[in-house]
């Protein structure tokens, strides 16, 4: 068995009891990084192997780990926070284990963009979800797709990009397109902004952007019924 174990992307709290079981359990845990896991096992008094699992070495690994999994093991897979899969190591293993046969199972837990969504106050009941946009080549080219999306956005960014990510979302998507910043998610200084891509804009470029974000846009909207022309 394969689980697919989501851990917290801020307060510990969010953990499940289930996870605290499956990871407790495991023959084996694949982490992104053992370091970071290694700290989350230690506090919820975990003592189970680790293998360093990653986005640098997951091809090289990822027919090993199956063939342990078809003797017998069950394995668990972890991610700094959050899902694994969602814009972290995890699809490849989960992919190549269901092809050989393998059963896998995916926990219900934290990830960032859902909370970051439902508390945007910007339609949530249909949404695109884009993670990291490209850093050069073909970011610009994914926006100019996106131009005509109706639905919510998603993106995940890093700090010293957001004031970027901003200045080209307004150009892109229009500077007066509603849209909201969340930061630090289930964190001591958790925070969510909200107003227009330039409003957002202002308040970044005056403001130093630190921690993780989450930046959601609001989708095209419909165009305005034209007037009737004269009978």
């Amino acid at each position: 068995m394969l689980y697919i174990v989501p851990t917290p992307v801020g307060n510990l709290e969010d953990i499940t009891l289930r996870a605290l079981r499956i990871l407790k359990e495991a023959d084996l845990i694949l982490a992104e990084d053992t370091r970071t896991s290694g700290l989350l096992l230690k506090h919820f008094d975990i003592h189970r192997p680790m293998l360093s699992y990653h986005k640098f070495n997951e091809h090289q690994t990822v027919a090993r780990i199956v063939e342990r999994l078809q003797g017998g093991e069950t394995i668990a897979v972890v991610s700094d926070a959050g899902t694994p899969g969602i814009s972290d190591p995890g699809f490849l293993v989960a992919r190549e284990a269901a092809r050989a046969g393998v059963e896998v199972s995916c926990l219900p837990g934290a990830t960032a963009f859902v909370p970051a969504l439902v508390a945007s106050g910007l339609p949530c009941d249909k949404f695109c979800f884009e993670g990291f946009l490209p850093q050069k080549k073909g970011r610009q080219t994914r926006l100019q797709q996106l131009a005509d999306e109706p639905r919510t956005m998603v993106f995940y960014e890093s700090p010293h990009r957001v004031v970027k990510a901003l200045q080209q979302f307004a150009e892109v998507f229009g500077a007066e397109r509603p849209a909201a910043v969340c930061r630090e998610i289930s964190k001591l200084h958790e925070e969510t902004l909200r107003g227009t891509l330039a409003d957002l804009l202002a308040h970044f470029t005056q403001h130093e952007p630190r921690g993780e974000f989450v930046i959601l846009v609001g989708g095209k909207p419909d165009k305005e019924p034209q007037s009737p022309g004269k009978p």
